[in-house]
């Protein structure tokens, strides 16, 4: 694999870095940069910004709107973006149920929501996991029955969905529900679009270890749904559903934000000083930061190899990535930690803010790493667990 970029790939960086440069707006950045809290407003702005650069859906194939870059170039925009402070991008949209209406969805499907997800106008959320269903999603219990009335066929949903991020600001939610009991259970399911606003869809928050909002629980009540809105064939969701999970574990490998946080760390470890010097310059901690680095450095060429796999879904080798991404997240998190020592210890949920002026306890750059590092306790489930992810691997990559 040829790892130096080509002239169109370097002009392509520098464009990137420009235009970033030049409109991503500094308080956005900060937030980014310094950890502290992004509220909803912030990534919208920044995802109009990009709408109306035609690089939001920059890696989509042109015949629905996007730019068709190729994997380099949706590596370096990632890179490029992350080191500059912007946030990532929502992916449900984006990178989950896009690729899911390309491959399997309605032309009217296409036409409608591929659209809205492009030009920023939707925020999706992922109706998946389930009390008591959540590595074993196959046994989900909410049910769609068929209903045939004078404003047309719909589906009648009934259920509760789980640990469904940032349900609280969506307006759309794609969905597995059950439309069979007499099939076996991964037959008997189906992929729905579900509007958030229908009567019946109720969110409840759950606050997770860092204070935050950012999981919820979603329950539907006599959910009228067009039977329009479902993706594909009755009782082939599970099919779609793992077509999507492909493309989910492959975004949460995230190496350009990893890369970001690799470079932070290594300033805070030369301004904390241990036994006279830098801590950078303590043996053991720098050997630990040098094995994290190889290790993103040996996923980096291995998320590039899954992305050059053009025109086939990321498969079971995205598994890999998602184990080998969210345990390089944490490891991270927790250098920083042990980076600024005591410092880590107050965990005040204001001083997320960026505005916050309290009195600090330590460096400026201390004060939001406790809730930084309780945040990314969860990337080694969501996705499906790391434990599932080693089974799919034995199974499915080595045979076993």
């Amino acid at each position: 694999m040829d790892l130096d970029y080509s002239a169109e790939e370097l002009s392509f960086r520098d464009e990137v870095r420009a235009f970033v440069r030049d409109n991503l707006p500094r308080d956005i950045s900060r937030k980014v940069l310094e950890h502290r809290r992004l509220h909803k407003e912030d990534i919208v702005r920044w995802q109009d910004i990009l709408a109306g650069k035609g690089w939001l859906a920059g890696l989509w194939p042109e015949e629905y709107g996007g730019r068709g870059w190729t994997p380099v170039q949706a590596h370096i925009f990632d890179e490029e973006t992350a080191a500059l402070g912007a946030p990532p991008l929502v992916p449900f949209g984006l990178s989950m149920v896009a690729p899911v209406i390309m491959a399997f969805g309605s032309p009217w499907q296409k036409e409608h929501y591929l659209a809205r997800i492009r030009e920023n106008k939707d925020w999706w959320c992922q109706g998946y996991s389930e009390p008591g269903s959540g590595s074993d999603l196959a046994s989900l219990k909410t049910r769609a029955q068929r209903v045939s009335t004078a404003e047309g066929d719909h589906y009648i949903v009934n259920g509760q969905k789980t640990w469904t991020t940032l349900a609280q600001f969506a307006n759309m939610i794609f969905c597995l529900v059950r439309t069979s009991t007499e099939a076996r259970k991964q037959e008997g399911i189906s992929f729905l679009l579900i509007d958030m606003r229908s009567p019946g869809v109720t969110v409840r928050p759950i606050i997770m270890l860092d204070g935050e909002h950012s999981v919820n629980e979603v329950f539907f009540e006599d959910v009228k749904v067009p039977v329009r809105n479902r993706v594909g064939e009755e009782g082939k969701g599970w099919t779609y559903a793992k077509y999507l999970l492909g493309y989910e574990r492959t975004n949460i490998a995230r190496v350009g934000a990893s890369k970001r946080e690799l470079v932070a760390l290594k300033e805070v470890a030369q301004r904390e000083l241990r036994n006279g010097g830098p801590l950078a310059e303590d043996p053991l901690f720098a050997a630990r930061v040098a094995e994290v680095e190889i290790e993103l450095m040996a996923l980096e060429m291995t998320v590039m190899r899954v992305l050059s796999a053009r025109g086939k879904a990321p498969g079971p080798e995205a598994s890999i990535l998602k184990i080998r991404g969210t345990e390089i997240q944490q490891t991270l998190t927790e250098l920083m930690m042990e980076a600024v020592g005591p410092y880590a210890l107050p965990f005040d949920l204001e001083a997320m803010e960026l505005d916050w002026e309290g009195e600090r306890v330590g460096p400026d750059y201390a004060g939001p790493l406790a809730a930084h590092y309780f945040q990314y306790r969860k990337v080694s489930i969501y996705g499906g667990s790391n434990e599932i992810q080693r089974n799919i691997i034995a199974q499915l990559v080595l045979g076993l």
